[in-house]
């Protein structure tokens, strides 16, 4: 293995051909030979660069619709003979096996065959065999051969013959080799995933991941902590996708809680709506006729949590709206769009990220949800369960008005997005009081009782923000006592999933307090 290798000969065969005739003329302008197939042999050709077939090159013609024509030794034997092995040597002076010197692949497009709704048997073809034997064969042999699987290296390799009169340096065959096996391994995982899928199987018995780093992180949750940022591919609108138009880099935390807000929204469609959120848990959401009016909905849930928050909302941000939120620190803003004043107005906010996703996201599009625990991964669906008023089933003597159903489907809504165990007080499409992440459900309604009594003074006004609310919780309430604390609060409708051994204890409470209270028969813990 030497440190520097010249290139005499290429083989391209790529997909997407972007900046291909650049780089196959500057590789020929080193005097460097190319070999090439199908598509990509004609557009160099056409070019007018120089370029051989490769079933010229190997002598024998390209068969089975394509499926055979560089599984060959003649290709194999050029790109993983070692060139300081007398007996590699040898065998390619007697087979006639020129070397290959570098190799440029990017694979048939399985991915985009699936997404565009391919046929199985329009995906099978676009199941690349060809190129992942010559990527994997090249990255093995990387210390005589340099394989490209990136239209973004393209430039390092001609940087590196340019710097090594026409050779390239083992650092780069060596880093080049290891994104090639990422690139095959990448690629494996999506057919592996989505032959699962067409055989029926949500869990496959083998879990393959795959991501690519879009950003290295300042650190994680923490100063002393690594981080990284990988996309999975998903086009999911949302943190991954969006487009950031201002603001320093995204921390890791910062990427969390904008993923939380923009998910949180994104269940409302009917109306604005806007979500401000704090350490990954909601401090204030509400829906209004305007965002405007979301905003100040929202923000007079918790305007103290608030503070350096991440807002998201659901609809285009209007200047009027921007004003409203750059009166306060904010961390990122997070919307589908944004009007062009708006964009100008918080430019002059250096610190404030602001990020566009061009669309919302689907609450009830299937998914995965990936946690690691020691030794393994937790695996399950996305939390798609949406409950609707017509799933619920009324338990006490008196039914809820029309506003109380309405505010309790809003609120058991957003208490799907907050840290379990949970309780929602909500009136009039906003959030008043939420209790968040409480080993008891009884602490989670008497921290959002007191935080909307902070609240309400803090506006100046006499009652406390739930006087009159409904209230949500997003699991049963295993004794009375919960319940009466709402009671306390001035809740007058609660929605809960009901299935406790003492639900009849709970109704019996709703009744003597006048209350109205559902079971929904879904509950959303989020841990």
């Amino acid at each position: 293995m030497t440190d520097t290798v010249r290139i005499r000969r290429a083989l391209l065969s790529v997909s997407d051909k972007t900046r291909l005739v650049e780089f196959g003329r500057a590789l020929s302008g080193h005097g460097i030979e190319l070999l090439s197939t199908g598509g990509t042999y004609k557009a160099l050709k056409d070019a007018g660069v120089a370029v051989t077939e490769v079933a010229e090159h190997t002598g024998f013609p390209e068969m089975m619709d394509g499926r055979v024509k560089t599984l060959h030794p003649t290709i194999h034997g050029g790109i993983l003979a070692l060139r300081d092995a007398d007996e590699h040597v040898a065998a390619m002076q007697r087979h006639n096996i020129p070397p290959i010197d570098l190799v440029v692949v990017n694979l048939y497009p399985f991915a985009a065959t699936v997404a565009k709704g391919a046929d199985f048997p329009t995906c099978i073809e676009n199941i690349d065999i060809g190129g992942p034997a010559m990527i994997r064969s090249a990255a093995k042999n990387h210390g005589f051969v340099a394989v490209v699987v990136d239209v973004a290296d393209y430039a390092a390799v001609l940087d590196s013959l340019k710097t090594n009169d026409g050779a390239t340096d083992l650092a780069l065959r060596r880093r080049l080799a290891a994104k090639a096996y990422a690139h095959t391994g990448a690629y494996d995982s999506m057919i592996a995933t989505w032959f699962a899928r067409q055989n029926g199987e949500d869990f496959p018995p083998t879990l393959l991941l795959s991501a690519e780093r879009k950003q290295s992180l300042r650190y994680g949750e923490n100063p002393h902590q690594q981080a990284a940022f990988y996309v999975s591919g998903d086009k999911r609108p949302g943190v991954a996708t969006a487009r950031q138009l201002q603001g320093k880099e995204l921390s890791y935390n910062n990427l969390n809680d904008t993923d939380a807000a923009f998910e949180l929204v994104s269940e409302f469609a009917a109306k604005p709506t806007i979500a401000i959120i704090k350490h990954a848990n909601p401090c204030g959401v509400a829906t209004a006729d305007s965002l405007g009016a979301a905003w100040d909905a929202a923000l007079r849930c918790d305007p103290v949590s608030a503070f350096g928050g991440i807002v998201a909302m659901n609809r285009t941000l209007d200047k009027a709206t921007a004003e409203k939120i750059g009166a306060i620190f904010t961390e990122v803003i997070v919307a589908p769009d944004a009007e062009a004043d708006a964009i100008e107005l918080l430019a002059k906010k250096k610190n404030l990220r602001l990020l566009l996703t061009g669309a919302m996201a689907d609450p009830v599009a299937p998914g995965w949800f990936v946690k690691s625990v020691a030794g393994g991964y937790l695996v399950q669906t996305r939390d798609a369960g949406r409950i609707e008023a017509a799933d619920l089933k009324v338990v006490t003597k008196r039914a809820p008005t029309e506003q109380e159903l309405a505010d309790m489907l809003f609120a058991f809504r957003v208490g799907k997005h907050v840290k379990s165990n949970t309780i929602v007080y909500a009136k009039g499409g906003a959030t008043v009081g939420i209790g968040a992440g409480q080993m008891s459900r009884v602490d989670s309604a008497r921290i959002a009782f007191r935080k909307a009594q902070d609240s309400a003074a803090a506006a100046g006004i006499a009652d406390s923000l739930t006087k009159g609310s409904v209230a949500a919780s997003d699991a049963f309430f295993p004794f009375a006592d919960g319940l009466e604390v709402l009671v306390e609060a001035g809740a007058t409708a609660v929605i809960q999933p009901g299935g406790s051994i003492r639900d009849q204890e709970v109704i019996d409470a709703a009744d003597k307090a006048g209350l109205a209270m559902v079971f929904t028969g879904m509950r959303h813990f989020r841990h």
